[in-house]
């Protein structure tokens, strides 16, 4: 088994395409259902954890900004590990995320041994 990094973006900034508070409640459930899925499947290789929205970045030049970048619309809403035989079966579960329900994207890295 290999682990692989999933990492979650969208659109968190262009408010018309932002759910209403309930859209949002019924996307977090979605959430919570495919990670349930997931640890009952054995495949997540840690249990997620929920990050600050804002955070630093820090630049070339050692200058620091609050982040994510203010110039992108699309920034990263969270990572898991999980584990699974190649990419094509991350890939697999990867295609279940709820964060394209958001028109968002899901980048998959296997880690390197």
């Amino acid at each position: 088994m290999n682990e692989f990094l999933l990492v979650f973006r969208r659109d968190y900034k262009t408010k018309e395409i932002q759910p209403s508070p309930e859209e949002l409640q019924a996307h977090l459930s979605r959430w919570r259902d495919w990670l349930r899925s997931l640890e009952s499947a054995n495949k997540l290789a840690r249990p997620p954890q929920p990050w600050e929205a804002n955070g630093r970045v820090l630049k070339h030049d050692k200058s620091v900004t609050d982040g994510p970048y203010a110039e992108i619309k699309e920034s990263i809403g969270g990572f898991i590990v999980i584990k699974a035989a190649d990419y094509e079966e991350a890939l697999e579960i990867a295609k279940g995320a709820p964060i394209f329900d958001l028109g968002g994207t899901v980048e998959v890295r296997m880690a390197v041994k």
